[in-house]
């Protein structure tokens, strides 16, 4: 039971783990920061273009309320938030790799250090003739 213990310690304490973690609990709060925008900043401004709407309220009722059962609604506005929600947060993400990939082709564009080229056999031949004749 010891080892089994170890292993899942070992395994929780990985740096991917741990970069996952904080992925998933930063992915939570700005996933509460932008239903809080289209919430309280876009569906407002929306409903108001549209003739003074809360969308969030907007429901097609399918049956009305009687006095042994509530009305059966389908809950159009909160579908609709739910969308526009969804698409400002894949709109940020394709902000935040468009930006991550343009940083990588940057880092990839940037030349290499020319190496110094090796001689060529005849440049080497040519030295050591010159060598050569250095020494008669």
């Amino acid at each position: 039971m010891k080892k089994f213990f170890l292993e899942f310690k070992e395994f929780a304490m990985r740096g991917n783990v741990l970069d996952m973690a904080v992925g998933v609990i930063l992915g939570g709060a700005f996933g509460k920061i932008t239903t809080s925008l289209v919430n309280d900043v876009f569906m407002p401004l929306i409903g108001m273009l549209i003739g003074g709407v809360d969308l969030g309220k907007l429901n097609i009722v399918l049956k009305p309320a009687t006095d042994t059962a509530e009305a059966v609604t389908l809950g159009i506005g909160t579908f609709l938030t739910t969308i526009i929600d969804f698409v400002l947060v894949a709109f940020v993400i394709f902000l935040m790799i468009k930006t991550i990939n343009r940083f990588r082709r940057k880092k990839e564009e940037e030349p290499e250090p020319e190496k110094p080229k090796d001689p060529t056999t005849e440049e080497l031949l040519a030295e050591i003739r010159d060598l050569l004749k250095e020494q008669k």
